[in-house]
């Protein structure tokens, strides 16, 4: 079973830092974030801090330069997320999720395209197990 990940905002936006970079300094989170939102640098170095201590990400020194890396991985951090937001928005009911997705967001004909080739797979996956 999967461990739950459940990231507030900002340490959501550093883990996407992280993960798009591979690794980085303090300066480059805060000013990669700095773009959408000023923030601090203690405010960015205190968040890595509290997210190394929970596992999320841990460093490695170079001269008296702490670089950061993520621990967890994007798909298993966006499927967590997700399940929860599922579970607590609409009572595990998936079907509800993907209706009011489709209903609230344009969806190309290209995307409706692969939603039907993954639902295909799904279903050929579950009546193989059968």
């Amino acid at each position: 079973m999967s461990r739950r990940h459940h990231l507030a905002e900002l340490q959501l936006a550093i883990m996407q830092v992280l993960w798009d970079r591979g690794e980085s300094t303090v300066s480059d989170v805060r000013d990669a974030l700095n773009a959408s939102r000023p923030l601090a640098y203690t405010t960015v170095g205190t968040m890595l801090s509290k997210m190394e201590a929970n596992g999320q990400v841990a460093h490695r020194s170079d001269g008296r330069v702490n670089i950061y890396y993520p621990l967890l991985e994007r798909d298993e951090v966006n499927r967590s997320m997700l399940t929860d937001l599922t579970e607590r928005l609409f009572r595990g009911d998936v079907t509800d999720l993907l209706c009011t997705l489709l209903d609230g967001c344009e969806v190309s004909g290209e995307e409706l395209q692969r939603l039907k080739q993954i639902i295909a797979e799904r279903q050929k996956e579950q009546d193989d197990a059968h």
